[in-house]
Formats: C-alpha cells, structure tokens, sequence
C-alpha cells in the first residue's frame, strides 16, 4: 500500500473503552494519538455494560491505591452520587468480616460493623439469615457512561482521532514502528497501545507479544420490580461477604442484582445465562423478604483478570513499543482516572507523580518468568 494511505501517529490505542478512552484523554495534546474501536459504538463489551461503583474495598489494597487516587478527578466531574456500600454476612460467614476489617485497618477506610439491629436500619427488609456486616462509608454511585463520554470527549478535544468498525487484521512490527491493518485502512505508530479488553492477550499475540494469561470473565445483572414500592432511597450497595451475589437500588420498586459470576469464558458478545438470572434472583429472594414481580431487563458483560487480579499497566518486555493497559477486572471505572494518568506518564516517560501508587505493582513484568 502507497504510503500516502497510511494514517501516522506517535500513539496508536486499540481498543476505546474506559482504559483506551481515559489514556487519549491523558496524553499530551502535542501527540498524534488514534484509537481504534472494533465495534461501531465505544465501550460496547465491557465500559457500557459496566454496574460500576466507587469504594475503595473493592480489589484490595493494591488495587485501592488506585481507586483512592481517582476519586478527585470523579468527583469534580460530578460523575458520583454518594451511597454507602455493605458488606453483610450470615452466622457462617462472620470470620470473613474480622478478615476484611484487618485488610483495611490503619489505611484511611472507613469500616463501621453492625449487628442485626444495625443491618435492620440499613437493610430493612432483610431476611433473619443475615446477622451482621461491615458498612463503608464513602461509597459512590458511579455515572459510567458519563466518565466514559467525558474521557472521549477530552480526547477529541486534545486532537486524538477516534477510528469505529475498525477490527484489527494485521499486526507487524517494521523498521522500528508499528503497522496495524484495521477497518480497511493501515495505521502506523511509534508506541501501540493494548486497551483491547476480553481481546488484550489476542491482540498480544497478533503483534508478537507474549500473552500474560488475561482471562475474559462473564458477569451478569438483572434489572428486577419488586412487589412493592418500599425500597429505600438510601439502601447501600448490600454485598455478600462469602461473594454469592450483590444488589443495589434503581428507585422505589426497583434493583439490579448479580449472581456474583465470573465464568471463563472466549471473547465474543456475551448474553446472560437464564441459571445466572434465577441464582440472582433466589439470592436475593432468600436474605430478603421482597419478591420479584417482574425481570425488566437482563444483560451480561465481559470483566478481565490477570492471574493475580490487579491491573497490567506498562511497557511489555518482549518487544519494544508494546504498552499493555488491561486486566482491569471489575475496577476499571473506579480507577480510570489514576490508571490513565499512570499510563500516560509512563509512556511519554514521566514520572507519575502519584503518592501512594507504586507502578510496579502493575508492571507486566511482574509476570515474567525467572
């Protein structure tokens, strides 16, 4: 192909989800940066089927650095609304609670732990089977569509171009630059960019990179009526601490509920799984005593993991110029911010300038084999 046709830029980004938007957004503007999108809408896999919720338990304390370096940047976008999270558990399980509370003590985190009674003022309706719980404080609603739009937004603004229906062909390294067929057109960059989700070790491999073992994992939600109209405003996020389900508010006679799945599974368009809908559902019926009149709508989406289920953010070691920015699991909206700006300094080789975040706990060296 003449080289007039091809497209050159300093920053090639596949994939425009959260992780690929939130670095073309942090970029500086002097960089030609691209991001290619193999679907016709942004974000279509993972970002927009995202539940996303902001507290800093969730992942861990390696993961929490993260988290508690985004929370700014959220919250002056006005992309949170303040709700309580709420760990609860049943006779079995109340070791789990004391394990929790030590994860977390002396790191800032605000645990309360209640009783029955304590959960009842949370959780009114909740079934005799529940007995106690940890309630964090400083959880958030998070409008993820919002941080996502915002992200592309500033992208485009600092000039990055956005390039959809552009699934990758062809991956080769020459001269010293990359070359990307995609969408029928070729692209060439100085540094690619791996934001590819469910794809990221696929696209690895297509460029010669070796694979770190990112597994795409179904997780499913449930949009439910209940028969009657008494959900508090205020109920948390209310969470099982041995991880068989979670659910949260939509309004009055409304909530979202999850079967707490993370079934393996390849990277395609995921659809739910009836099982997964009614283990939600008999979760939910059997520690409330709220029943489900009606499923209003039902979806599934595909979260990531890395071996050790922190983020994979850095330079590969294999090959020169190869950026991976995946496994972000079920924290990518919640640290997007940090994670961004993390990325972004390593590759235009700054320091971060990030207290409390320790980049190689995230560098895909950590998986090198010794």
């Amino acid at each position: 192909m003449n080289d007039d046709a091809v497209t050159a830029c300093d920053v090639l980004i596949i994939g425009a989800g959260m992780a690929g938007a939130g670095l073309a957004a942090a970029l500086p503007a002097e960089l030609r940066v691209t991001l290619l999108e193999a679907e016709d809408t942004p974000g279509y896999h993972a970002t927009g089927r995202s539940a996303a919720f902001w507290h800093e338990t969730l992942g861990g304390p390696h993961v929490r650095a993260l988290t508690r370096a985004s929370y700014g940047a959220l919250d002056a976008g006005g992309f949170l609304t303040p709700r309580k999270s709420f760990e609860v558990a049943e006779a079995d399980d109340l070791a789990k609670l004391d394990t929790l509370e030590r994860q977390f003590a002396g790191t800032g985190v605000r645990l309360d732990r209640v009783d029955r009674a304590g959960l009842l003022a949370l959780v009114p309706r909740a079934a005799p089977v529940l007995v106690g719980g940890l309630v964090e404080v400083d959880g958030a609603d998070i409008d993820v569509a919002a941080v996502h739009a915002a992200a592309l937004g500033l992208a485009r603004r600092n000039g990055a171009s956005l390039v959809t229906g552009a699934r990758v062909d062809r991956i080769a390294r020459e001269d010293g630059r990359w070359r990307v067929e995609a969408g029928g057109r070729v692209f060439a960059a100085d540094i690619l960019v791996d934001a590819a989700g469910a794809w990221a070790d696929a696209i690895a491999r297509m460029a010669g990179v070796a694979p770190l073992g990112i597994v795409p994992k179904r997780r499913t939600m449930v949009q439910v009526r209940v028969d009657s109209a008494d959900v508090p405003a205020d109920l948390p996020l209310v969470m099982d601490i041995a991880g068989r389900y979670y659910f949260r508010p939509v309004d009055a006679q409304r909530l979202w509920l999850c079967p707490h799945d993370e079934t393996p599974v390849e990277p395609h368009d995921v659809a739910p799984e009836e099982i997964d809908v009614a283990t939600a559902i008999y979760q939910f019926e059997r520690v409330t005593d709220w029943r489900v009149a009606a499923v209003e709508r039902k979806w599934a989406g595909l979260r990531s993991f890395a071996s050790d289920r922190l983020p994979v953010i850095g330079f590969a070691a294999d090959v020169p110029g190869f950026f991976w920015l995946a496994g972000q699991g079920g924290v990518g909206i919640q640290t997007a911010p940090a994670a961004s700006a993390l990325a972004a300094a390593l590759i235009t080789r700054r320091d971060p300038e990030m207290p409390g975040v320790d980049p190689e706990r995230y560098d895909p060296a950590r998986f090198a084999v010794t």
